[in-house]
């Protein structure tokens, strides 16, 4: 854990009788993007707002590039965090907004990196338009702006993309996207599986404050036990897959076979179709990462 950007562990939040965060762990290394994943009331905010130094643990360790984080960390300074929704002052231009909320900090706007901050951010000549002006994904896209112009090492972001239209969101996903690009490491929270799907190259699910699984995207989508499979001679692999013990159905779909594994892995799918004399052309799982998440959620519920 000492070389993580993020390493939490064994993290316990109470908030009276409340266990909103339940002895979770996990680490962030640098130019990862990870995101966290969860129902309402899983305790992603409550985890982000402790890392920022915005509440106290009950019980765990937090630290921020091997420093431990208290309200006053030095480290903070190399966040960048978006933990609730941007907000400015509406009749003042979204340049004017920057400059007052970086010279808040005792600073000067001369030492900010605002020509890198509204690159990103790619909001033209807007940025000298009043702030009411604005429609929500301009604001957000402000408020990646306000959040780079010290040049974080690392970005903290809690629901980026609540309350946007599907074109915004796509904005913002391609904002997040150039951001990955330069190399950023990132902590998303976020309820658009898609948009994580399609940016996070890591996630972490938590459930009742708990932590549920963690990896990669690919390894939680192919967790999933239905896979899907296109060969030469759908006929003669439906009799092979059916015969198998670790197949539990096996269903025509397109020009494939969808197959529900009972047990074993889709490399022994592969092994008795090709040792069957079939030509196999594809072999994948067939659910997302919205499939996964449910599915993981579903199993989590029958536990507790």
């Amino acid at each position: 854990m000492a070389d993580a950007i993020v390493a939490v562990e064994g993290l316990s939040k109470h908030f009276g009788p409340v266990l909103a965060v339940d002895d979770f762990s996990f680490t962030v290394e640098r130019s990862q993007v990870w995101g966290l994943l969860g129902p309402n009331g899983a305790g992603k905010t409550t985890t982000l707002r402790i890392l920022m130094g915005l509440e106290r643990p009950s019980r765990g360790n937090v630290r921020l590039f091997d420093a431990p984080v208290t309200p006053s960390c030095p480290q903070l300074v190399r966040v960048g965090a978006m933990v609730e929704q941007a907000a400015f002052v509406p009749h003042l231009s979204g340049l004017t907004n920057l400059r007052l909320w970086w010279e808040a900090n005792g600073a000067r706007f001369a030492d900010a990196d605002l020509d890198g901050a509204l690159a990103v951010a790619a909001l033209g000549d807007a940025i000298h338009r009043k702030v009411r002006t604005y429609s929500q994904g301009m604001k957000q896209r402000l408020g990646f702006a306000r959040l780079l112009l010290g040049r974080p090492e690392l970005l903290v972001l809690d629901e980026p993309t609540n309350g946007l239209d599907p074109g915004e969101i796509r904005e913002i996903r391609e904002l997040i996207g150039r951001l990955t690009l330069q190399g950023a490491t990132v902590l998303l929270s976020s309820h658009h599986l898609t948009e994580v799907e399609q940016v996070c190259s890591d996630v972490l699910v938590m459930n009742h404050g708990r932590l549920v699984a963690s990896g990669t995207v690919s390894e939680l989508i192919g967790a999933g036990s239905s896979v899907y499979v296109e060969v030469d001679d759908r006929e003669r692999a439906y009799t092979v897959l059916s015969a198998l013990p670790t197949v539990a159905g096996v269903l025509l779909q397109g020009d494939g076979l969808l197959v529900d594994l009972r047990d074993g892995r889709r490399s022994d799918l592969a092994n008795a179709l090709v040792g069957a004399g079939l030509r196999l052309e594809t072999i994948s799982a067939n659910q997302n990462l919205e499939d996964a998440f449910l599915g993981l959620l579903d199993g989590d519920r029958v536990v507790s």
